[in-house]
């Protein structure tokens, strides 16, 4: 009998991928602009310069709206481009309605806003640079402040246990599928880790895994555990070998035997909560959550979760102290005076962290921190370059 709010499972029949549409050769409209070749020029010393391919990608879009708008307009110099016309574009932005979709006429979150604005910023800066323009008129440019958010549904152990329960074994895919949530849970990758992960970056007699390519191309090792090194091996002996169609090293792969993407992999945790009837907003980034938080409340010190998660500043780690608020109920109603009943012989006293220990200025750096960790997909702003080169 299947549990309030699970949903059940409907299993599809074996097919073959089918062969995509033909490709047609699509016209560039802004290929005649001349602003185009800067921003390939731009990007070329992104890559040279160390940034990584992702950052280039989602900058590529926020640069070409801004190329579509002066397009309209006429503008094809940069050195027509006055801070005026920019103030004016943030202005078109923050009026935008969505044209289409279930969010048809919706405006457009403080995010986006930002995520189109924020690249400009550094091109005109590299533009200044190169002495294609004589001054940057990006420079005093102020962008929309980004909204600070908590995150508001970590799920609990028992929630994450039934998530990764409801992938059943029994099948070469399902069992792909439980090796992939149990290692998402135990190492805290994130989606767009996982993919790059290869059968050579895994070590089960030492139980660890490399991150080769990490946010801004930053490695580091996680530890698996034994439960996620058990199912993982299970997973190399019986199921891949059965999903393997070509010869790549890829670890995780999809029905197709082709290496997973980040949408796949995000797809697939999300199917799985719906099977277990956990109806929380978000899906691999949950699971980040869940295994941070439920780490820090078993005891783990936070300098380690840094570690692990591949935070490049403490500061973002720390708000997963925040998070746990079960904790901070608990130590509210040991302590504080408002309780209806008063033990004086307690002889189990809540412990926790102090007061000092989560005030200050803290609070206000951890906010700043989850908006690169949570919005980092959505902005995608010079996610792996210090803070000091996005202003």
């Amino acid at each position: 009998m299947p549990r309030k709010g699970q949903h059940l499972k409907h299993r599809k029949i074996e097919a073959i991928k089918p062969p995509g549409p033909p490709r047609h050769e699509t016209h560039d409209a802004l290929a005649r602009n001349r602003l185009v070749r800067y921003m390939e020029d731009h990007f070329e010393w992104m890559l040279v310069t160390g940034y990584s391919a992702d950052t280039v990608r989602a900058r590529r879009v926020s640069i070409r709206k801004f190329i579509g708008w002066c397009d309209e307009r006429g503008l094809d110099d940069p050195r027509e481009v006055t801070r005026p016309m920019l103030e004016r574009y943030q202005r078109y932005l923050f009026y935008y309605r969505k044209p289409e979709g279930k969010d048809c006429g919706a405006p457009l979150t403080i995010s986006m806003q930002y995520q189109y604005l924020a690249p400009l910023k550094t091109w005109f800066k590299w533009l200044s640079r190169q002495h294609h323009i004589l001054a940057n008129p990006a420079a005093d440019l102020d962008l929309p402040k980004l909204p600070k958010h908590l995150p508001r549904s970590v799920p609990t152990v028992q929630e994450v246990e039934a998530i990764l329960s409801e992938a059943e074994p029994d099948s070469a895919k399902g069992l792909r599928d439980r090796a992939m949530l149990e290692t998402l849970y135990a190492t805290g990758l994130r989606r767009m880790e996982l993919p790059g992960v290869s059968i050579y970056d895994i070590d089960l007699n030492r139980g660890v895994l490399w991150v080769r390519h990490g946010k801004g191309n930053r490695e580091r090792v996680v530890p698996l555990g034994d439960r996620a090194m058990a199912w993982l091996d299970k997973y190399l002996i019986e199921s891949r070998p059965q999903l393997l169609a070509d010869d790549t090293s890829a670890l995780f792969l999809t029905d197709y035997g082709e290496p997973v993407q980040p949408h796949y992999v995000a797809d697939k945790v999300k199917r799985y909560m719906q099977f277990a009837g956990v109806n929380k907003t978000g899906s691999t980034h949950l699971l980040r959550h869940a295994c941070a938080t439920h780490m820090l409340e078993g005891g783990a010190d936070i300098r380690y979760i840094q570690e692990m998660l591949g935070h490049a500043n403490l500061q973002t780690t720390e708000i997963y102290t925040h998070v746990s608020i079960d904790k901070l109920i608990a130590v509210h109603g040991a302590t504080h005076p408002s309780r209806l009943t008063r033990h004086r012989d307690n002889k189990n006293p809540v412990t926790g962290p102090s007061l000092d220990e989560v005030s200050g200025n803290a609070a206000e750096a951890l906010l700043d921190a989850i908006a690169d960790e949570d919005e980092a997909e959505a902005t995608g702003v010079a996610a792996d370059a210090p803070k000091a080169a996005r202003r």
